[in-house]
C-alpha cells in the first residue's frame, strides 16, 4: 500500500474528486482526506495499477490545481473494500491555499442552459471554479470553514456533492437557485432575477450601480457614458485616475484596444485580470484614462457579471463594455458589505449586494506587459495567497510592507505568502483594516510570526502597527530601507541568491542618511547590501506638496524668467519655492527619479501638478510612445541635471514634445546603462536586478533591459509581484527570515 501526500494547490480545485475517480479507474481502494497543509492519500492495488496512479495523479491532475511535491511511502496493507473520501482532519504544516477562480466555460454554459436546474444562477461553480480564498474561515478547505456554511444545501445539491460522477463532486461552495445565496438592491424588494433586471436597466439608462463581487464591491456604469462616469469621479474625488473596463467578450475588447495573443490568453486565462493594453480610436469616453494611450481592461469573472451583460429581458441594446472600479472612497480598501456600501454609495443609483459573506478582501489584479511578458502592478485575486519559494534559515516571519499600495507577507519554512492588495495606510481605516487583515491570514496559514519587520520610514502607520505587533507578540522588530527591500523582492521572485546590482527607481523611500531616495544602485545580496552610487541629489521644496506638484523641482534647474515662460505656476508661488530652495527652507534632500519625471513633464507642459500618483510619469511615457523619433546615443555620461537641461533647451526652442518625451526616455536609459556598467567592470558582477515603481513604465523598462543586454549583463525582472511598493512586503520578508 503507498502512503501518498501531495503538497501544493491542492485544495479547493476539487483535488480529491478527481483522485477518487482515478483510484476508481486504477483498481485502486484505500481513501483521500485533506490534511490542512496537504492531501494525504491511502492507494492500495497492484504494482502496475499503483504505477499508473501515481503517475496519473502528477499528469492528469484538475486544471486549477497546482502541485509542488509529492512524497510517498509504502505501507503494509490495510483492509480497503472500495476507495472513498474520507473527513478531513487538521494537520499542521505548510499550508497552499486556492486563490479565488473566475468562472469556467462549463459553468458559464450551464448559466444561459434553459433546461439546466441552474439557468441563470447568479452563484453558479464547480470543483473547477468560483470564491475560494475570499469565503475561507481556515483550513482544511472544506464548506463547514467557509462562508458558504451559512446555506444549507438542498437535496438536488446534495446528490450532486456526493455524487462522484458529477461536475460538483465534493464542491464546497455549490448551490442553485433553490438554495444558497440571494442577490438584492438594498433598501427596496428587490431579489433575484428581480434585482439583475433592475440593475440592468439603470445601467442602461445611463445610471451608476454598486455590485457586490467576489472580494468587494465595484461601482459600474455605462464606460461609453461622459456624464456617469464625471459623476463617479466627482463622488470619489477622483478627477484623473483611470478607471477599468470591463468589456462583455474578446471581441468587444479588440474594437476598442490592440490585443496580441499572448495578452489574450493572460486576459482570458482563469485568474482574469485586469490587463493594460494600446488603446485604438474608439467610442469608450474620453474621460475613462485621460491623457493616457492604454486602457484598463477585464473579462467577466462571476456569473453575476455574465448576468448582467446578458440578461434575457426586455433591454435590447445594453452596453458592451462598463466601467468596473473598485468600490471605495478615496484613500481607503475595497467595501465588503452593506453597511460599508450604504455609508459609501449615497450617489449610486442603486446597491446590488448579496448575502454570501466576504471573509478577506481581494481587489482586481492588474498587469501591463514588458517584453511580451506580464508585469504585474498589482497582485490580488486570483493571484494571493499563492506562495514564493525561497531557500530562507526557516524563521516565522511577519512583513508589513509600505505606505502606499499596501501588502503585507507571512513567511515559513521557505514559502512566503504575499497578501490580497491592502491600499494605502495613510489613514487610520486602512489601518485597522490591515490588522485585521493580518490576523485572519495568520490563522488561516497558522504562521505565529517569530520576528515582524517594516519600512524604516519614522512616521509610516505601518511602522507603527509592527511596533504593535511586535510587543503584543514579544518578539523583535527589524526595520529595513525601502529600496532594499525593493530589490530583495526581485531576488526573491527571480529566486536569485547571489550578489547583484540592484537598481531601485522610485518616488520616495527613507534613506540611510535621512534623506529621501529614490534613484539608488546597490551592490548587495540578500543580507547586505552597499549604496554604490545615485543619481544626482536635489532639493524638494514645500514637504508632502513637492511629490504632487513637479513644478517645484523643475524650480530646482532654471531661474524664475524661463519659469514665467514656461507657465510652471502663477508668480507668487513661483517666488515662494524659489525662496525656499535658496535658503534651504522646509527643503529635504532627494535623489528621486520619480520626482524627476514630474520635473520633465511640467517644464514639457504636460502636467505640471498630479492628481494622482504616478499621472506625470504615466502621461509623459503616453507622449513618449507617440514619438517614432528615435536619439543618438550621447557620447558621454550625463548626470539627470544635464539631461534635464538639454530637454528644457529643446523645448525652448520649439521642438516636439513628444520627441522631448521620448527623448528624456532614451537619455534616463543611456545614463543607469553607464552606471550599471561601470559598476559591473568594477565588481565582475553581471547580474542585474531592477526594482521600484518607476519601472512600471514598460518604455524605461524596455530600453534599459536593450543597452544591458547590449553590455551581456543578466536582467532581472519583476513579473508576478509588482515592482512598485506592492512587492517590498516579500522583500523584507526575506531579509527578516535570515536575520
Amino acid at each position: 500500500m503507498l502512503n501518498i501526500k501531495i503538497f501544493g494547490i491542492v485544495q479547493g480545485v476539487g483535488f480529491r474528486p478527481f483522485v477518487k475517480n482515478l483510484a476508481d479507474a486504477n483498481k485502486i481502494v484505500g481513501n483521500v482526506a485533506n490534511r490542512g497543509s496537504y492531501v494525504e492519500i491511502f492507494a492500495q492495488g497492484d504494482d502496475f495499477n499503483l504505477k499508473n496512479f501515481l503517475n496519473a495523479l502528477q499528469t492528469k491532475n484538475p486544471p486549477r490545481s497546482a502541485i509542488l511535491k509529492v512524497d510517498s511511502n509504502f505501507l503494509p496493507d490495510k483492509t480497503f473494500f472500495d476507495f472513498k473520501i474520507v473527513e478531513s482532519v487538521h494537520e499542521s504544516g505548510d499550508i497552499f491555499v486556492s486563490p479565488d477562480i473566475s468562472i469556467c466555460e462549463q459553468c458559464k454554459e450551464e448559466l444561459f442552459d434553459k433546461n439546466n436546474r441552474r439557468y441563470l444562477h447568479p452563484f453558479i461553480n464547480c470543483t473547477a471554479c468560483g470564491p475560494r480564498l475570499t469565503i475561507l474561515k481556515n483550513m482544511p478547505y472544506d464548506r463547514e470553514r467557509t462562508s458558504m456554511s451559512d446555506f444549507p444545501m438542498c437535496d438536488a445539491c446534495k446528490n450532486e456533492y456526493f455524487d462522484k460522477n458529477s461536475r460538483r463532486f465534493d464542491a464546497q461552495p455549490i448551490c442553485c437557485n433553490d438554495c444558497g445565496c440571494e442577490v438584492y438592491i438594498i433598501g427596496k424588494n428587490l431579489r433575484g432575477h428581480d434585482a439583475i433586471k433592475f440593475s440592468r436597466k439603470i445601467l442602461a439608462q445611463g445610471g451608476i450601480i454598486a455590485i457586490k463581487g467576489i472580494g468587494g464591491f465595484h461601482l459600474a456604469c455605462d464606460a461609453r457614458n461622459f456624464s456617469a462616469i464625471q459623476r463617479i469621479r466627482t463622488s470619489k474625488i477622483r478627477p484623473n485616475k483611470p478607471f477599468a473596463v470591463m468589456f462583455k467578450d474578446i471581441s468587444a475588447i479588440q474594437r476598442e484596444c490592440l490585443l496580441s495573443d499572448v495578452e489574450k490568453s493572460f486576459l482570458d486565462s482563469p485568474q482574469k485580470p485586469i490587463v493594460l493594453l494600446n488603446k485604438k480610436i474608439g467610442s469608450i469616453a474620453q474621460n475613462v484614462a485621460p491623457n493616457i494611450n492604454k486602457l484598463g481592461v477585464l473579462l467577466p469573472y462571476t456569473p453575476l457579471h455574465l448576468l448582467i451583460f446578458d440578461f434575457p429581458d426586455e433591454i435590447k441594446n445594453f452596453p458592451d463594455a462598463l466601467i468596473m472600479t473598485s468600490g471605495n472612497p478615496s484613500g481607503v480598501p475595497i467595501s465588503i458589505d452593506d453597511d460599508d456600501a450604504i455609508k459609501n454609495f449615497d450617489f449610486c443609483d442603486a446597491i446590488l449586494s448579496h448575502n454570501r459573506r466576504i471573509l478577506l478582501r481581494a481587489d482586481d489584479s492588474v498587469a501591463d506587459f514588458v517584453e511580451n511578458r506580464p508585469s504585474m502592478i498589482r497582485r490580488s485575486r486570483g493571484f494571493a495567497p499563492l506562495p514564493i519559494f525561497f531557500a530562507s534559515n526557516k524563521k516565522s516571519v511577519l512583513a508589513l510592507g509600505g505606505e502606499l499600495k499596501n501588502t503585507f507577507c507571512l513567511a515559513k519554512n521557505d514559502l512566503f505568502y504575499a497578501s490580497p492588495y491592502i491600499g494605502d495606510c495613510e489613514n487610520l481605516q486602512t489601518v485597522e483594516i490591515l490588522e485585521k487583515s493580518i490576523d485572519r491570514m495568520k490563522n488561516l496559514l497558522e504562521i505565529q510570526p517569530e520576528v515582524v519587520i517594516c519600512d524604516k520610514h519614522p512616521r509610516y502607520h505601518t511602522s507603527e502597527l509592527a511596533k504593535t505587533i511586535s510587543d503584543a507578540l514579544n518578539v523583535p522588530l527589524i526595520k529595513i530601507q525601502h529600496h532594499y527591500a525593493h530589490i530583495l523582492s526581485c531576488l526573491a521572485e527571480n529566486n536569485h541568491h547571489g550578489e547583484v546590482i540592484g537598481v531601485a527607481f522610485d518616488g520616495t523611500g527613507f534613506g540611510d542618511d535621512k534623506t529621501v531616495w529614490g534613484g539608488e544602485f546597490f551592490i548587495c545580496d540578500t543580507k547586505n547590501y552597499e549604496r554604490a552610487a545615485s543619481i544626482e541629489p536635489f532639493l524638494q521644496a514645500g514637504g508632502d506638496k513637492s511629490a504632487r506638484e513637479g513644478w517645484r523641482i523643475a524650480l530646482n534647474f532654471i531661474n524664475l524668467d524661463i519659469a514665467r515662460e514656461l507657465s510652471l505656476s502663477d508668480e507668487k508661488n513661483m517666488r515662494g519655492v524659489k525662496f525656499l530652495l535658496e535658503k534651504d527652507i522646509n527643503c529635504v534632500v532627494s535623489t528621486s527619479v520619480g520626482r524627476i519625471f514630474d520635473a520633465i513633464a511640467a517644464i514639457l507642459g504636460v502636467c505640471k501638478v498630479s492628481t494622482y500618483e504616478g499621472e506625470a510619469a504615466m502621461r509623459l511615457q503616453a507622449l513618449a510612445e507617440k514619438s517614432v523619433h528615435k536619439s543618438q546615443i550621447s557620447s558621454k555620461f550625463m548626470t539627470t541635471a544635464e539631461i534635464f537641461h538639454e530637454i528644457l533647451n529643446r523645448r525652448l526652442n520649439g521642438e516636439n514634445i513628444c520627441d522631448l518625451a521620448r527623448l528624456f526616455h532614451e537619455r534616463l536609459a543611456e545614463m543607469a546603462a553607464q552606471m550599471i556598467f561601470g559598476l559591473s567592470e568594477r565588481s565582475k558582477i553581471k547580474n542585474v536586478a531592477l526594482s521600484g515603481g518607476v519601472f512600471q513604465n514598460s518604455l524605461l523598462t524596455t530600453l534599459l533591459t536593450e543597452k544591458l543586454r547590449q553590455f551581456g549583463l543578466k536582467i532581472l525582472l519583476h513579473r508576478l509581484i509588482p515592482c512598485n511598493d506592492g512587492g517590498i512586503c516579500l522583500g523584507q520578508a526575506i531579509f527578516a527570515a535570515q536575520t
